[in-house]
């Protein structure tokens, strides 16, 4: 693996740190899925030390953002098990879990218990629905949680089904940056007031404020509820992707007036140059881009448009992009346990994050967690089947 700091040059005579910004942070993760592991594991890019709590039996899906910490196996349904919980989070500041609303409680590990051990630690919750509300207990998924905020109902095509963004928007935008954001922000007034407090992270919260600029937008220009028909979401033929000669794609942002003017000089129709805001000719303007992207190849056009202000670009799949010349200048991908991964982001001047290493075996390291974070009791809790040691690599 290579060594990605994902810094950027301080003054002349600084010295990075070689930890990152959250080092000395302790975070207990109760083992799940999607959004929750995805904010563990930017806490452990950040420098944090992570401890996820692992079942026994190991899970139905692999959590394949396992990056970053260290596993401890507990048996919750074991007399001791919760109680192990417990003592870790006594040395915490920052448990997270992503249970549905009461699960954590009937556990004994809901934020009352902990905060009796604990009442300075940061109890971060993710949900998709949230702690309550009448969906609040029910299952559902990414696609579920951003149908009923109205932003999936807001991407798509005139007169084409709604389109799913990938699990981007609503587990990873309004699921784990939310929550990230959430707990830093309690942790802050906890190390100023020694007050901990519950975080309520719930998609359809953070998903609806992620939409802010959009709603925004419905009350004071004009955006309605028809898809395909507003200025970001393929309505206008200069916010739009037109296929090339040979197959590829080619994505068009030219917003503002000067951008629009380049692009138009670029793709030889200077016919077109006062015509950005005549609605009535919108449809003839879609189609002379479409036949002029249709005329050459997209490598062609990247040559065209390389260096330009006339904010057009190639549309590039994940195997692609990894060697994009720009993204390969920055180093935002970088090579973990054989495959590409993205680096941490964003970048500190100071004090960078670090890719995170693959976890390794579920309850490999149990011993090893609780002796460095010195818990009572270790070998009492091996001995009991509280905390399980495994050191084989099926046990993963």
């Amino acid at each position: 693996m290579t060594d990605n700091t994902a810094s950027t040059p301080g003054p002349a005579g600084d010295q990075a740190a070689t930890a990152g910004p959250l080092s000395g942070i302790r975070v207990v993760e109760l083992a799940g899925l999607g959004p929750g592991p995805m904010a563990s594991m930017m806490f452990a890019e950040l420098g944090a030390d992570v401890v996820r709590v692992d079942r026994p039996t190991p899970p139905a899906i692999t959590d394949v953002l396992d990056r970053g910490r260290r596993s401890i196996v507990v048996d919750l349904k074991h007399p001791n098990g919760p109680e192990t919980v417990l003592r870790l989070a006594e040395r915490a500041d920052i448990l997270l879990e992503g249970y549905r609303p009461g699960v954590a409680e009937r556990l004994g590990l809901g934020p009352a218990e902990v905060h009796r051990r604990n009442p300075a630690l940061v109890y971060g919750r993710m949900t998709g629905w949230g702690q309550h509300g009448p969906r609040a207990h029910t299952a559902g998924h990414d696609i579920n949680y951003i149908s009923l905020t109205g932003t999936l109902a807001a991407i798509g095509r005139a007169g084409g089904p709604p389109q799913i963004p990938l699990n981007l928007l609503g587990d990873f935008g309004g699921g784990s940056l939310y929550l990230v954001v959430g707990v830093l922000a309690a942790l802050h007034h906890a190390r100023a007031t020694g007050q901990g407090q519950v975080v309520d992270a719930a998609i359809v919260d953070g998903v609806s404020h992620l939409s802010a600029m959009i709603w925004a937008e419905r009350r004071y220009n004009g955006w309605t509820d028809d898809r395909g028909g507003n200025v970001l979401d393929s309505g206008t033929p200069y916010y739009d992707v037109y296929e090339t000669a040979d197959g590829g794609w080619f994505a068009v942002g030219a917003l503002e007036p000067q951008f629009y003017a380049r692009l138009v000089e670029l793709l030889g129709l200077p016919e077109w140059a006062d015509a950005q805001e005549d609605r009535s000719r919108w449809p003839q303007m879609r189609e002379a881009f479409r036949s002029a992207f249709a005329a050459r190849t997209r490598a062609e056009w990247e040559k065209v448009f390389d260096g330009t202000d006339a904010c057009a670009s190639p549309v590039l799949s994940w195997s692609e992009a990894v060697h994009d010349p720009h993204l390969a200048a920055r180093r935002v991908h970088d090579v973990v346990d054989g495959g590409d991964v993205p680096a941490p982001a964003p970048r500190f001047s100071r004090t960078p994050g670090r890719i995170a290493e693959p976890l390794g075996h579920r309850g490999s390291r149990s011993r090893e967690v609780l002796t460095d974070w010195r818990v009572a009791g270790v070998d009492e809790l091996l001995a009991e089947g509280a905390v399980v040691q495994r050191d084989t690599p099926a046990a993963r």
